[in-house]
């Protein structure tokens, strides 16, 4: 366990959130020994957490009481958060503009280490669109929205910060570390970003970031269908991302804390 400052982490404390960690990034509930297995930590000692997490309405589980996943007071702690956070208000409608102009999927991501977290997210009004959800994690190199926050940095932070090797989502990700220094000094150069089937094969998606904070923590981007979309439709889509920066500049709507 990682020792900062001189400051020694609570060991039940951080298993406890490593517990919730791996729940939630988990699509289905799992097994007392699988968590065991991804942890690390002894099933007696996880038995007992997960007894006590069950009670406190942190984890549900399953009729058969062996399989476990995130419980209600989770997505309470998260709404709680959303609820909280300035920014997605700030932004509320300029995600409503573009969902309306564009009709398409239209997300807030904000950047967490090595990966991007959906913060808010606007509906395609097609049948044929990408399926995402609020709170969902994806690494940052692989998505628009987490290469616009990256290039906000230099490259030396960059690769402290980003979880190596990277994961390949598909045969497009970048997982070359001098390509994805040239792609993010292509997109400081250009003020945006994209990816072209990174993250899921058949989307592209275009990001920009948001200049509530320096250096910017949140970006909107918009993820269309291969079928859908050109290099017109991406233009307009570039476009409209600046107008809304823009419009937050003037603002002066800059979040200090």
């Amino acid at each position: 366990m990682a020792v900062h400052d001189g400051f020694q982490p609570v060991k039940s404390a951080g298993r406890t959130l490593a517990v919730l960690e791996a729940l939630a990034a988990a699509p289905d509930r799992q097994s007392l020994g699988n968590l065991a297995r991804l942890l690390g930590i002894p099933k007696s000692s996880l038995h007992g957490i997960l007894r006590t997490m069950t009670q406190r309405g942190w984890v549900e589980a399953d009729p058969t009481g062996t399989r476990f996943g995130l419980g209600v007071r989770a997505l309470q702690v998260g709404a709680a958060y959303l609820t909280a956070d300035n920014t997605v208000s700030l932004l509320d409608a300029v995600l409503d503009g573009l969902a309306g102009q564009f009709g398409e999927t239209v997300h807030l991501g904000r950047l967490d280490g090595p990966h991007v977290v959906y913060l808010a997210k606007r509906e395609s009004v097609h049948p044929l669109r990408l399926y995402s959800a609020i709170g969902r994690q994806l690494p940052a190199h692989a998505t628009a929205l987490g290469k616009a926050l990256l290039a906000e940095h230099p490259d030396d932070t960059v690769e402290r910060v980003l979880a190596w090797p990277l994961h390949r989502m598909t045969r497009q990700t970048i997982d070359d570390p001098a390509t994805l220094r040239t792609a993010l000094a292509e997109i400081r150069e250009r003020g945006y970003a994209v990816d072209r089937e990174e993250n899921t094969e058949g989307i592209v998606c275009v990001a920009m970031a948001m200049p509530l904070r320096r250096p910017a923590t949140d970006a909107i981007s918009l993820s269309i269908p291969t079928a859908r979309v050109d290099a017109t439709i991406e233009a307009r889509i570039v476009e409209a991302l600046r107008s809304a920066a823009g419009q937050i500049r003037s603002a002066g709507a800059l979040i200090t804390s």
